[in-house]
């Protein structure tokens, strides 16, 4: 082999193993990206704000009573904080030093990114492009995710499990699933949270890698935490439901549509799953409560869970945009 050769090869090599960040191509094709991003963020804006129905919206709040519109927002409010506290166990597990606050301010931002446009443009992007402006790597970025998805699906597992388990509801015959199935499911889903905890408990290899990622378990301690505070999350956001339907249905019906609603809503990929949810808690709910007053809740619903977050959201976001700009100026 040349001497040329050998120079070649090495040179390929190294340009290989060069991080992304100092190729020349990598700055456009990131400032790309995000053009993008911002382009489809307001593309669904707008497109979610035309498919909402805003005069049935305000019907419906406006015959709801006070006090059920306030217990509701604040059974709202409350699950959005908590959730705002997700990425607050990632601090401990990826060493970052951020503020409790900061943390709680992207965690709430890409929540309601994720809630109304998907986990991919949402939770996903939001969060990528917020914690890096705050001085996080990726690899910081994606352990944090991660650790926050286990944590929100470890109590829907938990509850769905035993909800389907013990308390099937009964589904419309054109559902073609059987009470025996669901219970199995159920059966399942419940042993994969346990076993998640005992894992995290009892696992003597603590770390998994993936795709070049380390990924390590936390403590048994972490995992109950995780778990209790999946499971007040999930009982929150069905608690405002329950309220705005004024007792006409019981809590644990409730819940166990929710839940089957969250998981057919994941399946379809539907952003805010528009029409999903409206359409199981109709099918499973519509004998007890007349499927239009049914509706005009579930858009009560929307506009206080989805809807006025999204709008705070949007508002914090834009704010840490132009305060980045602001310290990029004076640096």
């Amino acid at each position: 082999m040349s001497t040329a050769g050998v120079g070649a090869t090495a040179a390929d090599a190294t340009a290989r193993r060069q991080p992304l960040r100092a190729r020349p191509w990598w700055p456009w094709l990131r400032k790309g990206f995000w053009l993008a991003f911002f382009a489809l963020l307001g593309y669904l804006l707008v497109t979610q704000a035309r498919s909402i129905a805003w005069d049935e919206v305000g019907q419906t709040l406006q015959e709801l009573p006070l006090p059920v519109l306030l217990a509701a927002g604040g059974l709202a409010l409350a699950s959005h904080l908590l959730y705002a506290t997700f990425d607050l166990l990632g601090r401990r597990a990826v060493g970052h030093s951020l503020p409790a606050p900061t943390v709680m301010l992207v965690t709430f931002i890409s929540y309601a990114f994720n809630l109304n446009m998907g986990a991919l443009v949402g939770g996903v992007a939001s969060r990528y492009r917020l914690y890096g402006r705050l001085g996080l790597d990726e690899m910081q970025v994606t352990r944090i995710m991660a650790l926050s998805m286990v944590t929100n699906w470890l109590g829907y597992l938990l509850l769905g499990g035993l909800a389907f388990a013990l308390f099937p509801p009964s589904l419309p015959a054109d559902w073609d699933i059987s009470d025996a199935v669901l219970q199995i499911a159920g059966g399942l889903l419940a042993a994969m949270a346990l076993g998640y905890v005992a894992a995290c408990a009892f696992s003597r290899k603590r770390s998994l890698s993936l795709r070049g990622q380390t990924f390590t378990l936390p403590s048994g301690r972490t995992a109950l935490l995780q778990l209790a505070m999946s499971c007040l999350n999930w009982s929150l956001i069905a608690g405002t439901i329950f309220v705005l339907l004024q007792g006409r249905v019981d809590y644990a019906t409730v819940l166990t549509v929710l839940l089957l609603a969250a998981v057919a809503g994941v399946v379809t990929h539907v952003p805010a799953g528009l029409g999903v949810l409206e359409a199981v808690f109709v099918a499973l709910l519509g004998t007890q409560v007349p499927p239009a007053q049914l509706i005009g809740t579930l858009l009560a619903y929307r506009a206080l869970y989805y809807l006025a977050p999204l709008a705070l959201a949007v508002l914090a976001f834009l704010a840490l945009e132009i305060r980045h700009k602001d310290r990029s100026r004076n640096a």
